[in-house]
């Protein structure tokens, strides 16, 4: 199992690659679920950490049937995406959703993984390619 995160720079600061990364899942019918904002958690703690923010995204009728099959695999699902700045670089970073099919019996679904996984590198490229 490859379970290294996938890692590309993206333009822009962490506010503007959200909104790009919103409006790209937008267009391809995909829901922005939630948002977990890092940086946002360690101010209210009275703590610093540079912009980090988890987007997490599906489609129920893509995940549920992954799930049908292995109730175990909503533990990565939605997917999602890092994005992060580091030094006044914004990055991205994701797991490749191929992993899935090593981890979860996926008897009906063994697609989708795949596809999964073509989705999230075009999406990745798509957020880095300046516009």
């Amino acid at each position: 199992m490859d379970d290294e995160l996938k890692t590309l720079r993206v333009p822009g600061n962490v506010v503007e690659a959200i909104t790009r990364l919103s409006e790209l899942l937008r267009r391809r019918g995909v829901s922005v679920l939630a948002s977990i904002d890092h940086a946002a958690g360690a101010r209210a703690a009275g703590l610093h950490l540079a912009d980090e923010v988890v987007v997490l995204f599906g489609n129920p009728a893509v995940g549920t049937g992954l799930m049908q099959d292995d109730p175990r695999a909503g533990i990565d699902l939605p997917l999602r995406m890092l994005l992060w700045d580091d030094n006044g670089t914004t990055y991205a970073g994701y797991r490749d959703p191929q992993a899935l099919s090593d981890l979860f019996d996926l008897a009906d679904h063994r697609d989708v993984p795949a596809k999964l996984s073509e989705f999230m590198t075009q999406l990745a490229f798509d957020l880095s390619v300046e516009h």
